[in-house]
């Protein structure tokens, strides 16, 4: 079959198109015939080496989420059968043509989305979910801050936040991406290269920040939030530290957390992907929620995707198209 292998550690360029062998699902795996894979900037740090927990990524089949039909189901798996339409959190191998993943971190393709726009929601939907409303806590009526609002991530956050009815803020690099994030819902969209969002949003303070950024960021945040207020860290583009007063942490009981999917247990995963449907899958059924694709590429396209995404230039998601599928 036809997949993107990393060549080794490095550039775009060493994302090679080549032959390499079909999968095969273990007992409790379902195979997939990938239609579309999404690209997440974690696919970028994995194909330089940089990724948490990669290892020697040289050989490596990178992408961590898909949409497509199950091909075949291990002996063990009883929800799926083939011919399903399914989206899936996968660790690595996305982007191929067949992927086999666990049967438990599988979800099926909402009613009304094409394969496309499946294939980019596990692992930004999975990252929400988690990281702004069980870690963060993010309730009605609270508002949350989210750096980068114009990603994949913060489309995301954007929604389903505003779904579950709480007031959004964002950051984001210029006025037409601001622009988006309001279209989405955002109360307010600061561009943090013409604006200083701490100045912008200390008057209203915030409850929860998902920060991707940090670096000098960490300061401001904590400056910014309430009482009992939650940081959660997704990524630190910017730098992973920064300075903080301990004390304020403690006199207004503020929470500092973080976290990274793709080392977690498949038990969690499985968990998450349960709680993900539950509470997600609903309000894309009612319309409150769907993923914003801005660019689709060709599977042997992949290093153009993977530059798009280095230049930060993209509003939303930019998913490889390996088969064709509604």
């Amino acid at each position: 079959m036809n997949a993107i292998v990393i060549q080794q550690p490095g550039g775009q360029e060493v994302l090679q198109l080549r032959q390499v062998a079909k999968p095969q699902p273990a007992a409790h795996e379902v195979l997939v015939r990938v239609h579309a894979a999404g690209i997440n900037r974690p696919d970028v740090l994995m194909r330089q080496g940089k990724y948490a927990g990669s290892g020697d990524v040289s050989g490596l089949v990178p992408g961590l989420e898909i949409a497509g039909a199950v091909e075949a189901c291990g002996a063990g798996v009883t929800r799926w059968q083939p011919g399903d339409r399914v989206c899936a959190l996968l660790p690595a191998g996305g982007y191929a043509e067949y992927a086999t993943v666990d049967a438990r971190h599988c979800l099926p393709v909402p009613a009304g989305l094409s394969m496309t726009e499946a294939a980019a929601l596990p692992e930004t939907v999975f990252t929400v979910w988690y990281n702004v409303f069980q870690r963060g806590g993010l309730l009605p009526g609270e508002t949350l801050l989210v750096h980068g609002g114009s990603s994949g991530i913060g489309t995301t956050a954007i929604q389903l936040a505003k779904a579950l009815g709480s007031q959004v803020a964002v950051t984001a690099g210029d006025d037409a991406k601001c622009e988006a994030c309001r279209k989405l819902g955002a109360d307010w969209a600061i561009n943090y290269k013409t604006q200083d969002f701490e100045d912008v949003l200390k008057a209203e303070g915030v409850d929860v920040i998902l920060d991707m950024v940090g670096g000098e960021y960490i300061t401001k945040n904590l400056w910014l939030l309430k009482d009992d207020g939650r940081l959660v860290f997704v990524n630190a583009m910017q730098g992973c530290k920064g300075e903080f007063n301990a004390l304020e942490v403690m006199r207004r009981r503020l929470s500092i957390t973080g976290s990274t999917l793709r080392p977690r247990s498949a038990d969690f995963k499985a968990a998450l992907a349960a709680a993900v449907e539950e509470n997600v899958w609903p309000l894309i059924a009612a319309g409150k929620f769907k993923p914003v694709i801005y660019k689709t590429f060709p599977l042997a396209e992949a290093a153009a995707a993977h530059g798009l995404m280095e230049s930060s230039a993209h509003i939303g998601k930019i998913v490889l198209e390996v088969s064709n599928g509604a």
